[in-house]
């Protein structure tokens, strides 16, 4: 009975933490994402509810064959991913090409290690390329809060705010793993996680307004 139960729910768990949620809140539909560390197109995924359920457009990297027959399977996914390593892109170049805004409503920011995430995510912001929204994952659970602590500094030094800290995966309190971030010019108060999905997100299911 668990088994069908858990089945069941399946659906409404696309992203790990409602970073599908948050992006959706912040910036509505018809918006434009760019994610680094693809993997699944449905389960864990950042972006497929943005894309199918929102209507968002954006482009997807991923470096890990092992997922492509799924990308490619997968009917509901149609925006563009990018089989190739994400350090030899050229962002601006790639933005301009897709007709996208510089400034973009997110940036899923999560590949492997940590130390990887937070030199591309360096490389995407000293690019030029500004995000209303951007998902860090530092891994704190696992290797201590040295990137979380890079990440905000640096990202400081840029005009983004910390706006929700300690994110945690499902319902796993322990697992601290990323921090999510917003422009200074939004109005947003920084929060815990564990409040904001109490108030935004309490069932793990993605929501849009009526």
């Amino acid at each position: 009975m668990k088994l069908f139960n858990f089945l069941g729910e399946k659906d409404n768990k696309f992203s790990q933490s409602g970073q599908d949620q948050f992006a959706y809140n912040l910036s509505g539909s018809n918006g434009f994402y760019l994610e680094i560390g693809a993997h699944d197109p449905i389960i864990n995924s950042n972006t497929f509810n943005l894309e199918v359920k929102c209507k968002w457009n954006g482009v997807s990297i991923e470096k890990d064959m092992s997922f492509k027959k799924l990308w490619d399977n997968s009917h509901e996914r149609g925006n563009k991913i990018i089989w190739d390593n994400a350090f030899n892109i050229d962002y601006p170049k790639l933005i301009k090409t897709k007709n996208f805004p510089n400034r973009l409503d997110y940036l899923s920011c999560d590949i492997e290690p940590p130390e990887n995430t937070f030199q591309i995510l360096k490389k995407i912001i000293n690019s030029g390329l500004t995000f209303s929204y951007i998902s860090f994952e530092h891994d704190k659970y696992n290797i201590g809060d040295e990137y979380e602590k890079l990440s905000i500094e640096f990202l400081k030094s840029h005009n983004y705010k910390v706006a929700v800290k300690d994110v945690y995966s499902r319902k796993k309190k322990y697992k601290i793993y990323e921090t999510w971030f917003v422009k200074n010019d939004i109005y947003f108060e920084e929060i815990f996680y564990s409040k904001w999905k109490k108030s935004f997100y309490k069932n793990m299911k993605f929501n849009i307004a009526k």
